[in-house]
């Protein structure tokens, strides 16, 4: 079985930092990617074919809605988790309805709950949290 792979999309260069961070510390089995902007994360995707996608809604370029839309049309199976510095009813609205499965309120989601969604999301696609090389012990 393949690591988890995740993949950070998000231009603000701290806060991907961070996320990675928090990310790599409580799951060092996983691999994590980064990209800064729409264009860079679609050149990614089909060579880190990630299980799980952090995604800013605001990018350079193609906003994170499109990009949301276009890698689910292609890869309906990958997670994707919106992150947006806007709780706005229509923001978590419009992510949902181009194909994010959460989302995600930068600033007032908490590091446990960003982890224990991540947990949730391992868990139902069949990796351990913190198994090594995250995968599910023999």
């Amino acid at each position: 079985m393949r690591p988890f792979r995740t993949l950070l999309v998000e231009d603000n260069a701290a806060f991907r930092q961070t996320l990675f961070d928090i990310l790599s510390a409580q799951f060092p089995s996983i691999v994590i990617e980064e990209a800064a902007d729409g264009k860079e994360a679609f050149q990614k995707i089909d060579s880190v074919l990630p299980n799980l996608i952090f995604m800013d809604i605001k990018l350079p370029g193609e906003n994170g809605l499109q990009l949301t839309q276009k890698i689910k049309a292609i890869h309906p199976e990958v997670t994707i988790i919106m992150l947006t510095s806007y709780d706005l009813p229509e923001y978590r609205e419009a992510a949902y309805q181009y194909g994010a499965n959460y989302f995600i309120v930068k600033g007032s989601s908490t590091n446990e709950e960003i982890l224990a969604m991540v947990r949730s999301i391992l868990k139902d696609s069949g990796f351990a949290p913190d198994g090594p090389n995250g995968q599910n012990p023999p």
